[in-house]
């Protein structure tokens, strides 16, 4: 296995491959519980259902047992950020908003993804919220393609082009008192990260941050793009289950993610069912069709 830069792992082409493999586990996990989002549903359903997707496919759930994580999702409704507990107590109702984050090992290799989920008829501020969350990571995935083909590429073009898409929208929320609009809240400290032989490598990605820093990306890294925005303020709070993050304001939030491959010519999502195509067009490696 060859490193380049302290703890960043790069892969070899063949080892990339594998972790499009796991990658396709987790989409399918991730498919399997959009479609069983409704009113009236829990938590630890949709914790069974992306369960059974992973072992049926010969996988293994990256976060059951994870540092003593009890379950085999993340799944945080609304104010909730990242980290939420399955339980079946929470029951998903009309108008909420979920995320839900998913990662399965295949064969040694990790595949992670987030999507952000409305339950039935949500109010149209926060899907456009969900819609800015997804946007921003394509545009940081983006970056990170353009990055490594120009062969000139810092880590944190990846963070500044995520920020550039968020403050280029402003929220729908109209403040009660005054009136105006509020930009999103881009979750401070929480992030993206490496990823390969274990779920969480260096490097971390910030969702902001200046372009130009860090090190160059380079073919062979795996890297987990992964957008936190709110309806109001950046700050977090851990609630006393060690897990959960909600935002300290109770403003609403969404979360996304894709794990990507960094090649000569561009990227694979890995964990997109079409390894970005439609989103990315020739950004995506040739390798994603070999």
């Amino acid at each position: 296995m060859m490193r380049h830069q302290p703890d960043i792992q790069l892969k070899t082409s063949a080892q990339l491959a594998k972790m499009r493999e796991a990658g396709l586990v987790v989409a399918a996990a991730l498919a399997a519980m959009r479609e069983a989002v409704r009113p009236g549903i829990s938590t630890a359903d949709l914790d069974a259902i992306a369960e059974k997707v992973i072992r049926d496919a010969g996988a293994i759930p990256s976060f059951k047992g994870y540092q003593g994580f009890p379950a085999s999702i993340c799944a945080s409704v609304n104010e909730q950020i990242v980290h939420g507990i399955p339980s079946a107590r929470q029951v998903l109702a009309e108008g909420d908003l979920i995320s839900i984050d998913c990662g399965a090992i295949l064969d040694g290799w990790h595949g992670d993804s987030a999507i952000t989920v409305g339950v039935g008829e949500v109010a149209t501020e926060l899907t456009r919220m969900a819609a800015v969350a997804e946007d921003s990571m394509w545009a940081g995935i983006a970056a990170a393609a353009r990055g490594v083909r120009s062969g000139r590429g810092r880590l944190t073009d990846i963070s500044y082009a995520i920020q550039a898409s968020v403050r280029g929208e402003k929220s729908a929320l109209v403040g009660r008192v005054t009136g105006a609009r509020r930009r999103y809240g881009i979750v401070d400290g929480y992030g993206g990260h490496g990823i390969g032989t274990e779920m969480h490598q260096d490097p971390h990605i910030l969702n902001h941050g200046r372009p130009g820093k860090g090190p160059f990306l380079v073919p062979g890294m795996a890297l987990a793009i992964e957008p936190m925005i709110t309806m109001g303020s950046p700050r977090t709070l851990e609630l006393r289950d060690g897990w959960t993050v909600v935002s300290v304001d109770g403003s609403y939030a969404a979360h996304v993610e894709h794990s990507i491959g960094l090649y000569e010519d561009g990227v694979w999502v890995f964990t997109a069912e079409d390894g970005g195509r439609e989103r990315l067009g020739d950004l995506v490696t040739a390798s994603a069709t070999a």
